[in-house]
């Protein structure tokens, strides 16, 4: 038979042959490599056959798939050392994930990490047995008998069609339900390291069982592993909620609830920073700052359709309106999840023209969203939450220029914070609103408008909103990760429910296009970003303290106090460290407070009107001028 290779050659093979005989029929080098295959476009074990005809790929540790299959199988080893450790266990799914694997398990204990030692040491024991991956297919039947002791693979298998194509997978002892495909044998998973324990429901249900979930990385090489846990250490040392607490950005108790965060008077400066930085920025930019309420009556959601599809995310609450107490006449009211109605109502509060638009509304909102306990991360995933959101509402042939002016924007505020960044354009999903020419129109401007900025894109097919198309700006950070923070969005639903119109040229009424914009999107999810990326190290515009005045002794708080006054009136913002304790100690605790710049004031400098000058990164700066350093303070103002 032939078959076809990517590069469009043809081959010749055996009737019969196998993904690995291709590789070997191509070289023994690629044969050794080879960890799975591609038969046209569905990825398979070594073992699968080809047929007349097909498209052969040949997969190792190069390709793009590689690691993904490395992990589902190591996920299988994993559950195979657990079954050894703890015979009785009843097993989940173990799917690969981004940088590793988990598996959900259920045993008679709470897992520890002195477990974990003893299942990698399982592990490491299988992986050098070689022990084969071996693929079956099974009817139904066989599926519940095979997995008889096994009641979470069983819902699985029940749930499965009459006629549907059920694979099992064996290494050593283990049987797993799997479609796999997987390594050759154990021996191709090197390098592996266990990393965390989580409590997971069965299935994502709150009210079904919790199982023990065991989390593990995998890689083709020691090197690659210990690579990673490096950037995992790094990235540890940088966890916002850690450095937070310890810099006195911000804190959580649990008597205020779950996901709803207290900012200190450090947290608060900042933010109030970053508001006011950017509040410039867009009144600079032909904006106009509106506040709308926190709660709105029930009919709003109902009209914007949030009671409908995302009700379950909301608070809802009643209130008596009545002059008596007549609970009969209870109003329903939410809180708001986001400040898309606010902003509608005050365009439709006036008859608007075409000489109006476009019209920009932007608002500091602070939104609340009923999300899982077990989703909530710090900053990074709260129920409480302040969006820099801004609404344009324009005509058609305003809409590239505004995209435009969107992405010069995102451009600045990622600059500033030394981000790079690209941008994934989200396309119209199967259920949707609106006519195919305007989903059409609106996707086409999100395009040019990246490419007139010279912005990378990627598409993601499909995964718009039910409203619109939309771009999501990545951004990279200091180790590498990637954040998902400004979206741009445009809106077919909002300007249809709610009858918005603009009166036109020609005196017809025509509705406005409506676009949704949040730069840093969650302000709360991009502080705790920029913690992590500059390690708690805030640049000098942003510190919420620049200077720490260190006095070398009492008789020298007075010259403290005067360089404190003189910073002021530049606004600076400055601290002085006048306790009774050791020069080297407050130095240390301003170290560790990680203030930009300390100055450290005794005799001399009081005689000599100067400051001796220690910058946090570099050190010993020497002696300044006091007014030459409040230069540097005066011109840190972005």
């Amino acid at each position: 038979m032939n078959i076809k290779l990517p590069d469009g050659s043809i081959h010749e093979l055996a009737d019969g042959a196998t993904v690995a005989d291709v590789a070997a029929h191509i070289g023994a080098g690629l044969a050794k490599a080879a960890l799975a295959g591609k038969i046209d476009d569905t990825l398979v074990d070594l073992s699968a056959p080809v047929t007349e005809g097909a498209t052969v790929t040949i997969i190792t540790s190069k390709s793009p798939e590689a690691l993904s299959i490395l992990r589902h199988s190591t996920a299988h080893i994993m559950a195979e050392a657990i079954q050894e450790l703890f015979p009785d266990a009843k097993f989940g799914i173990g799917p690969a994930i981004e940088d590793g694997f988990y598996y959900d398990v259920e045993v008679a204990r709470s897992l520890t990490f002195d477990d974990l030692a003893l299942i990698e040491d399982t592990m490491r024991r299988i992986v050098a047995e070689a022990r084969p991956f071996a693929r079956r297919e099974v009817s139904l039947a066989e599926a519940r008998e095979l997995f008889a002791g096994q009641p979470l693979k069983l819902e699985l298998i029940n749930e499965l069609l009459p006629g549907a194509v059920i694979s099992v997978y064996q290494q050593g002892n283990f049987l797993d339900l799997c479609r796999g495909p997987h390594i050759p044998n154990t021996s191709f998973a090197p390098a592996f390291k266990l990393t965390k324990l989580a409590g997971a429901y069965w299935r994502g249900d709150n009210e079904r069982q919790m199982l023990q979930r065991v989390y593990g990385t995998a890689w083709f090489s020691k090197k690659d592993l210990e690579a990673y846990l490096e950037r995992i250490e790094e990235a540890e040392k940088r966890d916002h909620r850690k450095l937070g607490r310890e810099l006195g950005i911000y804190m959580m108790d649990e008597r205020a609830g779950v996901g709803l965060p207290l900012y200190l008077p450090h947290g608060a400066r900042i933010i109030r920073i970053l508001q006011e930085w950017l509040r410039r920025d867009l009144y600079a930019r032909g904006y106009e700052e509106v506040i709308t309420p926190h709660i709105y009556n029930a009919d709003v959601w109902k009209q914007s359709g949030h009671y409908y599809f995302y009700k379950d995310n909301m608070y809802f609450f009643q209130v008596d309106e009545s002059e008596a107490k007549d609970m009969s006449k209870l109003s329903e009211y939410g809180v708001k999840p986001m400040n898309c109605p606010g902003h509608v109502m005050l365009y439709a509060n006036e008859l608007r023209s075409y000489r109006d638009l476009p019209l920009r509304f932007f608002e500091f909102g602070t939104v609340y969203r009923h999300e899982l306990s077990g989703v909530v991360h710090g900053l990074l995933r709260a129920r409480g939450f302040t969006q820099d959101d801004a609404h344009i509402f324009c005509r058609a042939d305003q809409v590239l220029d505004e995209i435009v002016s969107m992405l010069d924007l995102v451009d600045h505020i990622m600059n500033t914070f030394e981000f790079s960044y690209m941008a994934e354009i989200s396309t119209r999903p199967e259920k949707s609103i609106g006519e195919s020419e305007r989903w059409e129109f609106a996707t086409e401007q999100l395009q040019k408008a990246c490419e007139a900025r010279g912005l990378a894109y990627d598409i993601n097919e499909g995964d718009g909103a039910f409203y619109g198309p939309k771009i999501d700006i990545k951004v990279k950070d200091a180790i590498g990760r990637t954040w998902q923070c400004s979206t741009i969005q445009v809106d077919f639903n909002f300007p249809e429910r709610f009858n918005l119109s603009y009166r036109t040229a020609d005196n017809s009424e025509e509705q406005p296009w409506m676009l949704h914009r949040a730069i840093f999107g969650s302000i709360e999810r991009f502080l705790g970003i920029l913690i992590e990326h500059y390690a708690g190290a805030l640049p000098l515009w942003l510190a919420p303290v620049q200077v720490a005045v260190i006095p070398i002794a009492d008789r020298h708080n007075d010259y403290a106090y005067e360089v404190k006054d003189a910073l002021g009136r530049v606004g600076g913002r400055v601290e002085i460290f006048d306790q009774n304790e050791p020069m080297r100690s407050k130095i240390a605790k301003a170290q560790s407070r990680k203030i930009p710049y300390m100055l450290v004031v005794g005799d001399r400098e009081a005689d000599e009107r100067t400051v001796s000058v220690r910058e946090r990164k570099e050190g010993d700066l020497g002696s300044r001028p006091l007014n030459e350093f409040a230069t540097i303070i005066e011109s840190a103002h972005v």
